[in-house]
């Protein structure tokens, strides 16, 4: 009896192998591929990536490598950074509530480091404190950190060896943690990393010793008019993901939406909490989950703190906000021939300079970037929300980073006929209405019926389109 009931178990065990389908290798699962489609959408992380990972025995493992990068913050400027994998914010690590992961996390730098995953629910010895909770990480060395997540939300991770120095050079990066089940379906998933810099106009090295006199604000390690937009179809519903481990408070405003507040780094917001917000203050070790129902149009979405949405500037000189410098430009002239003053009748003429003026080596103009309907005049951190009915559906998040990359990608809003601003009828230019007029590229406050040059740079007068 006992040797039937081996031989049908065997025909069984034959039969099931040859009709079962065949099994996918799981080292070759990628992070797109793995997740049920239904349950969440990948998130973008705009001018960055996500990283790939691969199962082993029965864990998800991720590679990190900490390392000296060199980054570019927008064209025409590179510093050179500490981050992950080749980049600064590192690649967004992407996982699900349940999983158990393993972060190999190899040391590339001149000095030992440790990493701490920030608002992740783990065991101490996992939490990356360096002589604290381990050992450090010797140049040379990988340590692996494993555990299982028992939450979900948007975490981050960042050095937790040296911090001031490894931190204040860019090593931070998303850890961002999926619900097994999503409660509603979101279209489009953005995670924007918020950081600040000093770096010496001329030089490519950010100062980590700098506390508080920071130039330079960036999303993802961008600056406008290097900044990556975010794309939306109307009527989408969008989450917006916004993390801080930097020194300074933020406030990210978008405009044309209220969104609602649903999440921080200490997990969901119950609906019955969920606020309306047009503005979201965060400070250091802070993320903030917002949502909204995408409306057509280009929108503004920026740091609200006045110097932030602005590139490498200077605030130790004279305030010569309505203070004629006649006469004294010639003067300077005299010595520095290619000198010319701003900053009399406000900055925005910075944004028309930097056109024609060379400024130091691997420095941003302190604003720039063209939109529609000319120079945007802003910097630092800003880009725009763009919500348009020919948005194309990306393949993954892998594609839509190679393919967004500017704020002009894509590019802008046709308003419908009425709905611009424009100059009031019967309020027309005086000098416009008397025929062509002429004005500086340099200070637009030069304007002129006749052709001549600059009293204030003896540029030639353009016509003024």
């Amino acid at each position: 009896m006992a040797k039937l009931i081996l031989k049908l178990w065997a025909v069984t065990f034959l039969i099931a192998m040859v009709t079962a389908p065949a099994m996918a290798d799981p080292t070759d699962i990628q992070p797109e591929k793995a997740q049920n489609s239904s349950a969440y959408t990948p998130v973008v992380t705009p001018n960055g990536s996500t990283l790939c990972w691969k199962m082993v025995d029965g864990v998800k493992e991720f590679h990190l490598t900490v390392e000296e990068v060199e980054w570019e913050v927008a064209p025409g400027m590179k510093i050179k950074a500490w981050g992950y994998n080749g980049q600064t914010p590192g690649p967004t690590l992407e996982a699900v509530e349940g999983d158990r992961v393993r972060i190999l996390v190899t040391n590339k730098l001149p000095e030992p480091t440790a990493v701490h995953w920030h608002g992740v629910l783990l065991p101490s010895g996992m939490d990356g404190v360096q002589g604290l909770t381990q050992k450090p990480i010797m140049p040379g060395e990988t340590f692996a950190y494993e555990f299982t997540l028992k939450q979900h939300g948007t975490q981050m991770y960042h050095s937790h060896g040296d911090e001031m120095v490894q931190m204040g050079l860019g090593a931070m990066g998303f850890f961002i943690i999926h619900p097994k089940t999503a409660p509603t379906k979101i279209d489009r998933d953005y995670a924007i990393f918020l950081n600040e810099w000093f770096v010496k106009p001329g030089t490519s090295r950010p100062d980590p010793n700098v506390m508080t006199d920071f130039n330079l604000f960036t999303f993802n390690s961008r600056a406008f008019p290097g900044t990556a937009p975010l794309l939306a179809r109307p009527g989408e519903r969008v989450r917006i993901r916004v993390g801080n481990v930097g020194q300074e408070f933020h406030a990210i405003h978008l405009h044309g939406h209220n969104f609602k507040m649903v999440g921080t780094e200490g997990g969901d917001i119950p609906e019955s909490a969920q606020y309306p917000e047009t503005t979201v203050a965060i400070g250091p070790g802070q993320t903030r989950d917002f949502e909204f129902t995408a409306v057509p149009g280009d929108w503004a979405f920026h740091c609200h703190l006045r110097h932030h949405p602005m590139n490498a500037m200077a605030h130790d000189i004279p305030n010569v906000i309505g203070v004629s410098q006649e006469g004294v430009e010639e003067k300077i002239q005299a010595l520095l021939p290619d000198y010319m003053a701003m900053g009399e009748s406000g900055m925005g003429e910075h944004s028309e300079h930097a056109k024609h003026m060379q400024g130091p080596a691997n420095t941003l103009p302190m604003m720039g970037g063209e939109g529609p309907f000319g120079n945007v005049g802003m910097g630092g951190m800003f880009t725009v929300l763009k919500v348009h009915e020919d948005v194309p559906d990306f393949k993954d998040a892998d594609d839509y980073t190679k393919q967004v990359k500017l704020p002009g990608d894509f590019g802008w809003y046709k308003n419908p006929a009425g709905t611009v601003a424009e100059l009031a009828p019967g309020y027309e230019n005086q000098l416009t209405k008397e025929g062509t007029i002429y004005t500086c590229p340099m200070h637009p406050e030069v304007r002129q019926d006749k052709p001549g040059a600059c009293p204030k740079c003896g540029m030639t007068l353009e016509k003024e389109k």
